[in-house]
């Protein structure tokens, strides 16, 4: 069945709304910037990791859009004050379920890790504020020599929690483009894509680390191969769709056309993809290396992502099987 609206954000049928994109693209920045963090210091032998900002974009980046995200989607409940029975109750027949289980574990192990390498930090606070605490850091220490273990399975979980807001969506069985075994690694590459952009804006911003500095061409590294990831997988994406035939053609056709296909080709295409894409092939070291440059090209990344999150959510629930 088509469903045919004139309002882009209220068609019929509609499950999930803004709330669930927003919430898609900060569990996106948190998975790839703590997937690069860990990349960056297991590849740099770091004397003291808590100074490095691409560490501390990851400690930042990693926790608060989640829990930023986490208190979006508590809101967004019928009734939120029941969101703690989540918290225990899990459902293994239940993505959602499962996903709340995803996050309890990744938030523990990424507090394991930040307070192992701010170690230094947390001890110079607490005995300054709370004395009485000071055993926390012997703790910390003795949890120190399994860093190495627990930085793997960040690792993992990170991209698991990219990868799983793919299969979030997915879950509808009954849109036929939101149930497209694809949609997972899609997510999985725009979550890395807007990581790298976020901790980009938070190392030249924040940190004032010039565009050339080292952890600058770190990232660069990354950029390309990532996008053109993202760009193969739209296009099998939408292969998928136009060879399914049936209620999939009609989905196709419905999203790339109308208000929400001007949001995929001049947001998610052009803006998101096209523009940071030549931005780093074919620019002289002079611009790619340029701060402010990189900054504008970060933002242009972030919004193609953020308009692939609504693009996928609301296209996709315009046609229903």
């Amino acid at each position: 069945m088509t469903l045919d609206y004139p309002v882009p954000f209220h068609t019929p049928n509609l499950v999930w709304d803004s709330t669930i994109a927003i919430y898609l693209f900060l569990l996106g920045i948190s998975s790839g910037a703590v997937q690069l963090a860990i990349a960056y210091k297991r590849s740099n032998k770091l004397e003291n990791p808590n100074k490095n900002w691409i560490i501390r974009a990851a400690a930042v980046l990693g926790s608060v859009p989640t829990l930023i995200g986490l208190t979006l989607l508590i809101f967004h409940l019928a009734r939120p004050w029941t969101f703690w029975k989540l918290m225990f109750n899990y459902q293994f027949n239940s993505v959602m379920s499962m996903g709340v289980m995803l996050f309890q574990v990744y938030m523990l192990f990424l507090v394991l890790w930040c307070a192992v390498i701010f170690k230094d930090d947390i001890a110079a606070l607490l005995n300054r504020f709370m004395p009485k605490l000071g055993f926390l850091v012997k703790w910390i220490g003795a949890f120190e020599r399994l860093v190495g273990a627990c930085e793997v399975i960040l690792f993992v979980l990170a991209a698991v929690l990219g990868a799983y807001t793919g299969f979030l969506l997915s879950a509808l069985i009954s849109y036929p483009m939101l149930n497209n075994p694809v949609l997972p690694a899609l997510f999985l590459a725009s979550g890395t894509s807007s990581g790298i952009a976020a901790t980009f804006l938070f190392i030249l911003i924040a940190g004032k680390l010039k565009g050339d500095s080292h952890e600058s061409h770190f990232i660069h590294k990354f950029e390309v191969p990532i996008m053109v990831t993202e760009l193969g997988l739209l296009v099998c994406f939408f292969v998928g769709l136009y060879f399914g035939g049936g209620q999939k053609v009609v989905a196709l056709e419905n999203a790339l056309s109308g208000f929400w296909g001007a949001v995929f080709w001049i947001g998610v295409f052009f803006i998101g993809i096209l523009i940071p894409l030549v931005a780093n092939m074919f620019v002289s070291d002079r611009w790619k290396f340029n701060k402010n440059f990189i900054i504008l090209v970060s933002i242009f990344d972030l919004i193609g992502v953020l308009c692939l999150r609504y693009f996928i959510l609301y296209a996709g629930q315009m046609t229903v099987a």
